[in-house]
């Protein structure tokens, strides 16, 4: 048996590698079972391996990074809920409150005790974006959160081994899509058992007994590294803010980052307060989405654990817009959540302009969700994931129509068109979307979207960045806003709400590109000519804005 305290850096990395493998295969395993396209296709899902005390070990590499930020916190709840001496081997427990779990009702956070020579060692979690929760479709626009959809509670999916049919019957009474729905729900626990079994079978290849050794030395790995990040940063306190188009009105997050010796603070006092529309984010989602672009900066290289966050502290005032109160609506928490990025990385911009990148016009994430009646009476709903460019590097051209700070995916237009009365007539870059710049900030794309079908379909529109787009840094320009038309009828569609589709309408989808770093009058003319070639800067551009006398 290896001893308790004994952990030389090869075995740890030997053990960092067998507990990430495990998670990678419980994803692939979530994946292949499941049955929407959110979770198959575009990757809205998180595979964590938790210790007995709820805080994070491995997570596997396809995870939603604010999934992964917000289960430990949902775990150790739960722990709270459920004193660790009642749980039993083959116990399910699944929640989708937004207070504690990821902030909003259509992902399902699930929790499967793992226990090895009758001892309780870890936790197999889980969380899945939902195809569909009941309620007012994934949208913007409620004014309470009992809107929606339904609310689950701290329960038992199984107990030691047995179904909770009566869940069951009342997750599928809710739901448009019952089957996806309850298929995908299955899948986690499929991937829970997964992982489970090849954790133990990784501890008894070691003929180690539990996980409390390993966790402590693997946490205080990742910890010592970020503090040793943020110590390298000088003292003193960095101030951003940024604006967002709202839904009534403009919205403001302020954000003070501080740093004292090998500790950081995270503070959005001044921020909007809360609203009567889905945009509000709670704090957990707050945090998870304010560790994370802080780890891309400080620390990218280390392991991911609860470690590597405990020098991190995340505050803001109760009743703000990132921090709101019950019963807020919450569903488009996103709008707000991933824009923390933005706010983050301005601020850090001042402590280390080397290695920040410019504003991203993936974050927030432009979503739509296509809901009705399928070419043959059967019921449909479908997400598209696709995304806007990210920020220009201080390097480096910024990268087109990649999501940041999510890691979500467009699913393939094929499976779109079979699946829907949807067809898809363009999926193109969007010319001079990338911010201009010595480097220009990624480019956006342009999707065209017709209702083929003989039904209405109702669409949700969940977007920002129509007025305040994505800005440069260094003298770079803003990339483009989004944009949202209904082109058969030359009518515009919210950017935020629900509208409906009659048959033979023609939706055009254009998404926001990244802010460009340094002045666009510096960029190699080399570099312009081949993106005049590709078509992503116009030729009107090329002369206008980065000073080309001839092509």
């Amino acid at each position: 048996m290896i001893p308790a305290t004994v952990y030389d850096a090869a075995t740890l990395e030997i053990l960092w590698n067998g507990l990430t493998a495990s998670a990678d295969e419980a994803a692939a395993t979530l994946v292949r079972t499941s049955f929407s396209t959110i979770v198959r296709e575009s990757n809205d899902f998180a595979c964590v391996l938790l210790d007995a005390e709820g805080d994070t070990l491995a997570e596997s590499h396809l995870s939603i990074p604010s999934f992964v930020g917000c289960l430990p916190h949902t775990v150790k709840h739960l722990l709270r809920r459920f004193p660790p001496d009642i749980w039993q081997p083959g116990d399910v427990v699944v929640t989708n409150d937004p207070w504690l779990a990821t902030g909003h009702r259509p992902d399902i956070t699930m929790a499967m005790p793992i226990f090895h020579r009758g001892e309780l060692v870890g936790f197999a979690g889980s969380i899945a974006h939902s195809p569909d929760i009941g309620g007012a479709l994934w949208s913007a626009d409620c004014r309470e959160v009992f809107e929606e959809g339904l609310g689950i509670p701290p329960l038992w999916l199984y107990r030691a081994g047995a179904l909770n049919r009566d869940l069951i019957e009342l997750y599928r009474a809710n739901s448009r899509v019952p089957d996806q729905a309850i298929g995908d729900l299955h899948a986690q626990v499929a991937a829970g058992e997964v992982l489970t079994r090849r954790l133990i079978e990784m501890l008894e290849d070691r003929d180690i007994r539990d996980l409390r050794a390993l966790s402590v030395a693997l946490q205080a790995r990742a910890e010592a590294a970020m503090r040793a990040a943020i110590r390298a940063l000088p003292d003193g306190t960095y101030r951003s803010a940024v604006q967002l188009d709202g839904y009534d009105e403009p919205l403001r997050i302020a954000c003070a980052v501080t740093v004292h010796d090998d500790e950081l603070c995270i503070d959005y006092a001044g921020t909007s307060p809360q609203v009567d529309r889905g945009l509000n984010c709670v704090l957990v989602f707050t945090r998870a989405y304010s560790i994370y672009p802080v780890k891309c900066v400080l620390d990218p290289e280390t392991p991911k654990n609860e470690g590597a966050y405990r020098p991190i502290q995340v505050v803001a005032p109760e009743g703000c817009l990132v921090n709101p109160r019950f019963p807020a609506p919450v569903n488009a928490r996103h709008l707000v959540g991933q824009v923390l990025s933005s706010a983050i990385l301005e601020a850090l911009f001042q402590a280390l302009p080397e290695r920040v990148i410019a504003d991203s016009g993936s974050a927030p994430a432009f979503r739509t969700v296509f809901s009705g009646v399928g070419r043959h009476g059967e019921r449909f709903q479908f997400t598209l994931f696709a995304n806007g460019g990210m920020g220009a590097r201080p390097t480096a051209d910024g990268l087109p129509c990649t999501p940041f700070p999510t890691n979500s995916a467009c699913a393939s237009i094929e499976v779109m068109e079979s699946l829907t009365p949807l067809t898809v007539w363009a999926k193109q870059v969007r010319p001079d979307s990338g911010g201009p710049g010595t480097w220009r900030g990624g480019y956006g794309q342009e999707i065209i979207v017709q209702v083929s079908g003989d039904q209405p379909v109702t669409l949700s529109v969940l977007s920002d960045r129509g007025r305040h787009p994505a800005r440069g840094l260094r003298g770079g320009r803003p990339g483009a806003c989004v944009d949202v038309q209904l082109v058969s009828r030359q009518a515009n569609l919210p950017r935020k709400g629900r509208a409906v589709l009659q048959p033979g309408d023609v939706v055009a989808l254009r998404y926001a590109g990244g802010g460009g770093y340094g002045d666009p009058r510096q960029r190699d003319p080399a570099l312009v000519c081949a993106d005049v070639r590709s078509g992503v800067v116009s030729p009107a551009a090329a002369c206008e804005v980065y000073g080309l006398a001839q092509l």
